[in-house]
């Protein structure tokens, strides 16, 4: 499918995989959330990925996704761009998920390989095509072997290409050189899953990103998607470069929801940095530590 003949709307390219703020008790606070949204509208975002890895999804449930991307959608209006996480290793949950986000507003949804089963390409072929079967919504496929210990192969995704509303891939798996090719084999639009790569994705045929840092750095990832767009990549070069000690600071330690989290909360911008289990919050040193990069940033 070539991204110029799609008849869905595409995920804007200025994303952030939000997290999903909690009370003290751990239950959901929707007007953190709301809050967030419209603060992260505000810094340039204009594609909000809810319910993904970054957003707690293996700890929520299907009524907590629902009524955020309600909550969310109110906040932000009808234009801004939602996307929803629908991903499971349970495909009939994945369905419902799916269902459930058309229901309540969502533009699009993301479904990511089914983790922990390690189902073989023809089980992760007929669990995309269900899921896709069952919306009316665009797909977003997000590849990210090193947390679901399954990678899409070639010859899937070329598969997975043909199913019409399958328009979009989240790549997080480190392998850029390979993206660009498959951009190229399958036309479907790709988006980079990997802060450390965004700059590498966007001059290798990416659309966007889904950023974890844009929570705190969104308007610098707006003006790295533009410059990029306009073809100053020294420029584009420049401002990454700037960026990776903020990107080290939030995603070194293979924590971001955790550390966007605490970012969050250091800047005021959600009230707690309150994680559910199995998720830990950082260490005081830790916190120190990004307390003094976020003000190297001046972002506090």
């Amino acid at each position: 499918m070539n991204n110029a003949e799609c008849t869905y709307r595409l995920p804007a390219p200025v994303g952030v995989a939000m997290v999903t703020p909690f009370h003290p008790d751990g239950s959901v606070d929707y007007d953190a959330a709301a809050n967030l949204a419209k603060h992260l509208v505000d810094q340039g975002i204009d594609h909000l990925v809810l319910s993904g890895t970054t957003g707690e999804s293996p700890t929520t449930h299907l009524d907590e996704k629902e009524q955020l991307i309600k909550v969310v959608r109110q906040a932000v209006g009808e234009d801004l761009y939602i996307t929803a996480g629908a991903g499971s290793n349970d495909t009939e949950h994945s369905v419902r998920m799916a269902r459930s986000a058309e229901a309540a507003g969502a533009d699009a949804i993301l479904v990511v390989s089914p983790y922990y089963s390690r189902p073989s390409q023809e089980g992760m072929h007929q669990h995309f095509a269900k899921v896709a079967g069952q919306t009316d919504l665009p797909v977003m496929l997000y590849d990210i072997p090193g947390r679901t210990g399954v990678a899409i192969g070639d010859e899937l995704l070329m598969r997975l290409a043909e199913i019409d509303n399958i328009v979009a891939v989240k790549d997080a798996t480190g392998k850029v050189e390979v993206g660009a090719r498959r951009i190229d084999e399958t036309g479907l639009a790709f988006y980079s899953g990997d802060d450390g790569l965004n700059y590498s994705w966007l001059t290798h045929g990416a659309v966007g990103v889904i950023s974890v840092v844009a929570h705190v750095a969104g308007a610098s990832y707006r003006k790295m998607v533009q410059l990029v767009e306009n073809g100053d990549y020294q420029e584009a070069l420049q401002l990454s470069l700037k960026l990776e000690p903020l990107v080290k600071a939030l995603m070194g330690g293979g924590q971001g929801a955790v550390m966007a989290k605490h970012a969050l909360a250091e800047q005021k911008i959600i009230p707690t940095a309150t994680l559910r289990l199995p998720l830990a919050p950082a260490s005081e040193e830790e916190i120190a530590q990004l307390r003094a990069d976020l003000e190297r940033f001046e972002l506090l």
